[in-house]
């Protein structure tokens, strides 16, 4: 298999290589080979450079090109691997998901599609390629959170003991900014491994109590996930840390740096980059009814788009109802009810079907839109705030386990991925 492989390999650079006997172009380069796919070395240097422009706007500092192009490596590694797994579940993104995706993206920017496409290619990047990146990029999360919610497991009790936890404890309106550094061990370590990345991971805590950068040191040395954003893991309180680090961290000063902390992947390096208070949030829900038209072989998006503009005309001059046309038309399984979706957080929704609603006047009907499900028209129906209450409750603390739980689990997990597939990485020409 590994020299067949091989054989693949080398017919892909003769292929794209030898373009006259007297002039040799090469076109593109095999960067890795993983399972029967492969990593080129265009990837490669796009995804560098990418990292490189995003560093030089936020002024971070990067480590060597060697450094950086191993942690670059790993990540399209991990990405083919995902994307092949993503195939063999028969994830899809269409093209109506992305453009949906990517017009969320330019809104948060406060950017038409327009510019927002003029500022990609501003930093040097074809927008062709950026978007085929972000595509790869929802494809890995549906197989990230797909595989990893069938690897977790939360019990009642669980949720109850934190619960009670949250209620006794003081200071759970305090929130940690925490950045993370892994030290890795290799597959079935020795004791001698286990000190080794020990050795590392006390070299590493003192460069950084020597003031080196910590994002740098991530990018260049971290096993971790988010070894390629500088080790950052956001904003969390202690109920959403694994438990580990949260007893250790309770109570640590802004700057102060832990470990090393050893757990069952290597050792950890954390740094409290900064602390906040929790802000209290009203949660609002949303009610709502929609008729969804699924666009097929048969009927196209345009099609699809046009029956619905002509169910809101004839909604709004009174000539059709709404839940009588949902229940003849709609394509989801709420039709039978009129297309009512009743009471909910519209975080749940699709993020088109949420920004839908987020701009709507109660009883005023949205234009049709495209979602990842097809395309809809959906009318507000209520708006109200609620106060937290028990159920709410559980679901939050439900998510702070599964937080706590998933950061390591995916880690482990892609570890696992790689063990058993077939990797090899060629070293770059000069």
């Amino acid at each position: 298999m590994k020299n067949k492989l091989k054989l693949i390999s080398c017919a892909f650079l003769l292929c794209t290589s030898a373009i006259t006997s007297a002039q040799e172009v090469v076109i593109d380069k095999v960067a890795a080979i993983v399972n029967s796919g492969v990593v080129l070395e265009s990837e490669v240097r796009d995804l560098i450079q990418t990292v490189k422009n995003q560093s030089a706007k936020s002024n971070q500092d990067l480590p060597s090109d060697a450094a950086l192009r191993v942690q670059v490596m790993d990540k399209l590694i991990n990405d083919a691997l995902m994307v092949q797994i993503g195939e063999r579940m028969g994830i899809q993104i269409s093209d109506a998901q992305l453009d949906s995706t990517l017009t969320s993206m330019a809104q948060e920017n406060n950017l038409s599609l327009e510019q927002f496409r003029t500022t990609i290619e501003a930093d040097g990047v074809q927008y062709d390629k950026f978007r085929e990146s972000i595509r790869t990029e929802l494809i890995t999360g549906e197989v990230k959170r797909g595989s990893l919610r069938r690897r977790i497991y939360i019990s009642p009790q669980e949720v109850s003991n934190l619960l009670s936890a949250m209620k006794e404890q003081t200071n759970n309106d305090v929130e940690y900014h925490l950045g993370h550094i892994l030290i890795e061990f290799p597959p079935e370590p020795t004791q001698e491994d286990m000190t080794a990345a020990r050795d590392r991971a006390q070299k590493v805590i003192e460069l950084l109590n020597n003031g080196s950068d910590f994002a740098k040191i991530a990018i260049a040395s971290s096993g971790g996930d988010k070894a390629l954003e500088g080790g950052d893991w956001g904003w969390k309180n202690i109920n959403e840390m694994p438990t580990l680090f949260s007893e250790i961290i309770e109570g640590k000063e802004k700057g102060a740096i832990i470990g090393p902390i050893r757990t069952g992947l290597g050792f950890s390096i954390v740094k409290v980059k900064d602390i906040r208070g929790r802000q209290v949030v009203e949660v609002e829900e949303v009610r709502a009814r929609h008729i969804l038209i699924k666009p097929s072989i048969i009927l196209s998006e345009a099609k699809a788009e046009a029956m619905l503009q002509d169910f809101r005309e004839q909604i709004i001059a009174g000539e059709a109802d709404f839940a009588e046309l949902a229940k003849e038309h709609s394509e989801g399984p709420t039709s039978v009810k009129g297309g009512d979706l009743g009471w909910a957080d519209p975080s749940i929704y699709d993020p088109a079907f949420k920004d839908a609603l987020a701009s709507l006047k109660v009883d005023e009907i949205q234009k049709p839109f495209r979602s990842s499900f097809g395309w809809h028209l959906a009318q507000l129906t209520g708006r109200r705030t609620l106060d937290a209450t028990k159920q709410m409750n559980e679901n939050k603390a439900y998510q702070m386990l599964y937080q706590r739980k998933f950061g390591m689990e995916s880690t482990r997990w892609i570890k696992e991925l790689r063990d058993e597939a077939y990797i090899e990485v060629f070293e770059p020409s000069n």
